[in-house]
């Protein structure tokens, strides 16, 4: 495997005032290309902080972010919005789905902020192609309501994953899930993984980091441990 990610002693620090906040206090990581990696640590501790500065989605104070060999870090907005489109899927607690859509609809929609030259009949393949791919594709007229919560997160996944990136971050994915249902949404993420997808699996929950092949603990905005699951051999 070769480097996806490369962080060299990465600050992140929030001026409010007169006061200075730091929240993330010189991170050092690598992250090779196939990994499925868990950020694992308590409310506060600086694991979503982290996960934004990885995925494109704000800057750090100091300290160097390659992305394939691409500094990152200190990249405008416009051209950080550009890799976000392009190399990145975003999966939340919330599903974020739009309420009045279709599933389909609402798999296709970042590709409506990406150029593409794809003609609506090949956006709306893709899209069945993404739902197939998570086990939905039945539920594509479907909207949001008529769905439930794992359905809903399996829509959301089939999003991401419309632009084909080859990272997947997944913030709590299983926060408004009951517990079958999460196992079901995690066995989802590692089978994706499995089909070589970068994953990056943002928890409090020590159950849910375990799905990950390896665990780093954030405390205090320090990486204080990182260890390699049971399922490293999976």
């Amino acid at each position: 495997m070769s480097k996806l990610i490369e962080l060299e002693n990465i600050t992140k620090t929030y001026f409010l005032g007169e006061i200075d906040v730091p929240v993330l206090k010189g991170i050092s990581l690598n992250i090779e290309h196939g990994e499925y990696v868990a950020l694992m640590g308590a409310s506060g501790s600086g694991k979503s902080t982290l996960m934004n500065i990885l995925g494109c989605l704000d800057r750090p104070t100091s300290g160097r972010y390659l992305l394939e060999g691409e500094e990152v870090g200190s990249a405008s907005g416009d051209r950080r919005a550009l890799i976000r489109n392009r190399k990145i899927g975003f999966v939340f607690q919330n599903f974020n789905l739009l309420a009045r859509t279709s599933a389909l609809e609402n798999v296709i929609m970042p590709l409506n902020y990406t150029n593409s030259a794809l003609s609506g009949a090949e956006c709306r393949k893709r899209g069945m192609e993404a739902l197939e791919q998570v086990g939905i594709a039945d539920r594509a007229g479907h909207h949001p309501s008529q769905l439930s919560g794992g359905q809903q997160q399996r829509v959301a996944i089939a999003r991401a994953l419309i632009n084909r990136p080859p990272l997947l971050f997944a913030d709590e994915p299983t926060g408004n899930l009951d517990s079958h249902t999460s196992v079901e949404v995690m066995e989802m993420f590692s089978k994706l993984n499995s089909e070589g997808i970068t994953v990056i699996l943002v928890t409090h929950s020590e159950e849910i980091a375990n799905f990950a092949k390896r665990v780093i603990h954030v405390s205090d905005g320090r990486i204080v441990s990182g260890v390699y699951s049971s399922r490293t051999g999976a």
